[in-house]
């Protein structure tokens, strides 16, 4: 699986990804891959992974782009320029996994599908993400995560189908981000045995039904108007309280114990009405209005401290109190980067691994191309008359 290089660390150590993906899914399933230790080089075609451009406070630079593309180098090639698909289709040939999210047609029209590519590089992992998959009447269709959370039942369930609601933070991509990382590192354990690489696939439509598991079971007999959904109701919710809110969840015997216990309503606690997490939603109108007036007494943070250990709680924070958390930073979560990008801190890593080498910040636009098209053989006059050709997008004068 792996090849000898100075930065052979992580379980996937030696592993070179080539990373042909844009917008969240699929660039931060490869940054997952990297966080195990892979070697990824982003490729972005002339006008850039279209992230890039979107709406951002940061100056010059796109937050979402700079926060998923974390432990990649970048290299600019067009690949609809000659002399660009045949130095794709070289790189290839070094390469243990390419991963794209071009549509189903899209990756034969270019010249990079599997069968070509794997007649020059047989051990190839030929990883590729859509909306829909790679079969059905929506093959071709392009799609996006919030599409996807409409069409699958997510936004109906945030809020109900006469009044729907987006999950922000783009769940689906990230859902799918795993499973391709984990489809090709299994892959890439299947190859050791079989000698030979394979072709993967990953959906957006995939992700957004296994992220709804717990819900998307459909008994015999059972009607369709059906509630499916998994909360639990009752008091687990967010809380107002003097100052701030607090999510509280006390499913358990001991947490409802602990939950009336340390706000004074004892006399909920042994009410035989209330005795399992069924009967207290089912009495939420009765136990909604007590719990938030003895909430009223103090303020999130003070209620947090006192629920301690024993109510499984959190203070309602922004993400901005991530930066300094008490175990966000014990975890050593946070890292600041410095690069052409700039200084920022962001995750260090998403899978806690944060001993495998210096993690790097995300690439700016071809920062490496010069540098990793050396690496794969072709010399300074090469590189040079590709820029001329315009295969890597960049006149040779130019930092490319």
């Amino acid at each position: 699986m792996k090849r000898a290089t100075t930065a052979d660390t992580g379980p996937l150590g030696g592993v070179r990804v080539l990373d042909l993906s844009a917008y969240i899914a699929g660039p931060y399933g490869c940054t997952l891959l990297a966080d195990l230790g892979a070697e990824v080089i982003k490729i972005e075609p002339p006008e850039g992974d279209n992230l890039r451009k979107y709406p951002s406070t940061m100056v010059d630079h796109s937050r979402a782009f700079v926060g998923v593309n974390r432990g990649k180098r970048g290299v600019v090639i067009n690949l609809k320029n000659p002399n660009g698909l045949e130095l794709f289709r070289r790189m290839t040939e070094q390469a243990d996994v390419v991963v794209h999210n071009f549509r189903p047609s899209v990756a034969p029209r270019l010249g990079i599908d599997y069968p070509r590519l794997s007649e020059r590089n047989p051990r190839l992992i030929y990883c590729s993400l859509s909306g829909y998959g790679d079969r059905g009447p929506l093959r071709d269709r392009a799609g996006y995560d919030q599409v996807l959370q409409s069409m699958t039942g997510i936004c109906a369930a945030q809020g109900s189908l006469q009044e729907p609601q987006i999950v922000f933070g783009s769940v689906v991509d990230y859902y799918a981000a795993a499973l391709l990382a984990l489809q090709v590192s299994a892959a890439l354990v299947e190859r050791e045995r079989t000698e030979r690489g394979s072709e993967i696939s990953m959906s957006l439509l995939h992700a957004a039904l296994a992220m709804q598991s717990a819900r998307l079971v459909w008994a015999d007999g059972e009607p369709r108007d059906l509630a499916r959904d998994m909360r639990s109701g009752g008091i687990t919710g967010i809380h107002p309280t003097a100052n701030g809110h607090i999510y509280l969840s006390a499913n358990t015997p001991h947490f409802w114990q602990s939950l009336c216990r340390t706000t004074g309503l004892h006399d909920l606690a042994d009410d035989p009405r209330y005795a399992s997490v069924r009967q207290r939603a089912q009495h939420a109108d009765e136990l909604i209005p007590k719990l938030r007036a003895a909430l009223m007494k103090y303020d999130a943070a003070t209620w947090e401290h006192q629920f301690g250990d024993e109510v499984p709680c959190a203070r309602v924070r922004g993400i901005e109190d991530m930066f300094e958390f008490e175990q966000v930073q014990a975890l050593g979560a946070i890292k600041t980067f410095s690069g052409s990008v700039g200084s920022y801190r962001a995750l260090a890593s998403a899978l806690g691994r944060t001993t495998h080498g210096d993690v790097r910040p995300a690439p700016g636009f071809g920062e490496h191309t010069r540098e990793v098209l050396t690496e794969h053989g072709l010399s300074n006059d090469e590189i040079d008359a590709l820029g001329i050709s315009g295969a890597l997008a960049t006149p040779p004068s130019s930092p490319v």
